[in-house]
């Protein structure tokens, strides 16, 4: 499903990861100023597909990732 079809999504407010490089290489943006979810998408394909996680599920993933 297309970002642009999920309406969560609609107001989404996207940044991009502060470990992504600037360099145009991989790329992710993170939009977490929704109530309800937060949606991660490729910064390259900004129409393309998005994931969408529960905002529990997205703290327990980002916290994982930096106790690693």
């Amino acid at each position: 499903m297309a970002v642009n079809d999920i309406p969560a999504l609609a107001s989404a407010q996207w940044r991009k990861s502060s470990r992504s490089s600037g360099n145009g290489g991989n790329c992710v943006e993170v939009a977490g100023n929704l109530p309800d979810v937060v949606g991660v998408r490729d910064s390259k394909d900004p129409t393309g597909p998005a994931l969408v996680f529960t905002p529990a599920a997205w703290r327990a993933f980002v916290t994982e990732v930096n106790n690693t």
